[in-house]
This record gives structure tokens, sequence and C-alpha cells, in this order.
């Protein structure tokens, strides 16, 4: 079973690369916004929990998140070929705690996929989504770079926690895309 960890700061081309990977290889996006907004739309009780807390303007616990994934695992473990992480783990709690869960299940990361951009290319892709996403924190562009910068900030410490297993994997994130599948495929076809 192939477990993928995919990185990469906001505009990498995470959500086009993602798609590419789950078709290719069959395998289950578990995206951390995604399954916060179903919890909370179903009105799970983890979903109510999670929910407290972002309407404090609080981080939901690694708890109710690691939770909340394990549920997404469960569900899909009897036909799943494997996971794609999406914005789990994000501190190196997280991934160890990641790390337990799969380990209990006789599972592991297999690698972690960081895409690797430029900042100004990250600018200059997230300005252009947004002019037709909608979304207003990729219109404004201090914004953007204050994003790119938590990015940094907050996920360089799993570079670490992933590099020490030999886990991590920086891949140009520049290029066409399916160029960027291209080099995604060689690593993965390794594992």
């Amino acid at each position: 079973m192939i477990n993928l960890v995919l990185f990469g700061p906001p505009g990498a081309g995470k959500g086009t690369q993602a798609e590419f990977l789950v078709e290719k290889y069959s395998l289950v996006h578990i995206s951390t916004g995604d399954v916060f907004r179903a919890n909370i739309k179903n009105g799970t009780p983890l979903g109510k929990e999670a929910e407290s807390y972002i309407k404090k303007g609080a981080l939901v616990p690694d708890e109710i998140t690691i939770g909340m994934l394990e549920a997404v695992v469960e569900e899909n473990l009897a036909t799943a070929k494997g996971f794609i992480f999406d914005g789990f783990p994000r501190t190196q709690a997280q991934g160890e705690a990641l790390d337990a869960f799969l380990e209990k299940k006789g599972l592991a990361v297999s690698a972690m996929l960081a895409l690797e951009v430029e900042d100004e290319v990250l600018v200059g892709r997230l300005l252009e989504r947004g002019k037709t996403s909608g979304r207003a924190d990729d219109a404004d562009e201090s914004v953007i770079r204050a994003r790119i910068a938590e990015y940094y900030q907050k996920t360089n410490v799993l570079k670490d926690f992933y590099s020490a297993q030999g886990k991590y994997h920086g891949v140009d994130g520049v290029g066409s895309i399916p160029e960027i599948a291209e080099r995604l495929s060689m690593i993965v076809d390794k594992l």
C-alpha cells in the first residue's frame, strides 16, 4: 500500500497533482480541509467539536483532526490501494501521531512528496488564480506572501522529520502539469 504525504506551499499545484496521483495509483485523497467540512456539515461528534473551536477562532486540537482522518482511513481501508494525506501533518507532533496510527494498522508513510516552487512563481500563480477563484486570500499579494511565509515557518520541521526517515522527496514544481506529474511518478514508482 502506498501512503503519501503531499506538501507544497500555497499555489504549488498540490490539488492538481493529487488528482493525477489518485487516478494513476488508485489512492484515496484525504484533504484535511475537506474532511473538516464534511464532518461539520454532517454533524458528526468530531465535526461538532471541531466547529466549536473554529467558531472561537482557535485551532482544532490534533486529537480531533487525527480522529477525523482515522475515520476516513478506516472506512476506505478494505478497498484502498493507499492514501494521499494533503494538509496533514503540519507539525512534528502530527507526523508522529500519523505514524503511530498507521503503524497500528500495519501501515506506514511511504514518502513525503514536496512540490518546490520559487516564491515569485507562487505569488504569480495565486494572483492569477485569484482572478477566477473568488478567493479573497488569492487576490491580495501581501496576504499571499504571508501565507507562503507561514507555510515555510511551520513545515520546515516536517522536512527534517521525514528526511531523518529517508522519506522526504523534493520535487521541482515548475513546468507543465504533465512534466511535474512525471517527476512525481518517477519517485512513486520506486516505492
